[in-house]
């Protein structure tokens, strides 16, 4: 497995938990997880892998330690590195905004010739109406709703991580 590294904004500690129970499923060590507001360029050197994760907020807004983070990895080269996102959301009361901060996370780092993987997860058995992290009818990465359906939390982790190639 390639040296990887969990970045996550999280208001509430929701995102965060999915953090390091998604390290945990991977062996990935609790020092390689950390919040989006400490990423820096200097980190990035230490991973050729990167699992981004971010809660939706507002109208469908990314989680606010994300805005300074995109920056970074944007002004980054990603040409070498992959990357796996997740996102969680709350498809009961926002069914039309989804983990949009997970499509938004996509749309900022397609560009920076980064490799994606775990890009391409059903939406087969989730209840919404939109989303931005759908392209092309899957979600671009691993989609969660704590909030309504944490029943189907560790199964949906299990089976994406197991698709990661990292």
């Amino acid at each position: 497995m390639k040296r990887t590294g969990i970045f996550y904004g999280s208001s509430t500690g929701i995102t965060e938990g999915v953090a390091h129970t998604i390290a945990r499923e991977l062996g990935i060590d609790s020092n390689d997880v950390h919040d989006a507001a400490r990423l820096s360029a200097g980190m990035l050197d230490n991973y050729d892998a990167l699992i981004l994760g971010s809660s939706t907020w507002g109208c469908g807004e990314l989680q606010d330690d994300w805005y300074d983070a995109v920056k970074v990895l944007r002004s980054a080269d990603l040409g070498q590195k992959t990357v796996a996102l997740f996102g969680c959301g709350d498809a009961e009361s926002y069914p039309d905004t989804f983990c949009d901060a997970m499509g938004l996370l996509y749309e900022e780092l397609k560009q920076t010739g980064c490799r994606f993987t775990g890009n391409h997860v059903s939406t087969d058995g989730y209840s919404f109406t939109s989303s931005v992290a759908v392209v092309d009818g899957d979600f671009v990465g691993l989609a969660l709703d704590e909030t309504n359906e944490p029943d189907k939390s560790a199964d949906r982790i299990e089976t994406w991580v197991k698709s990661l190639d990292l």
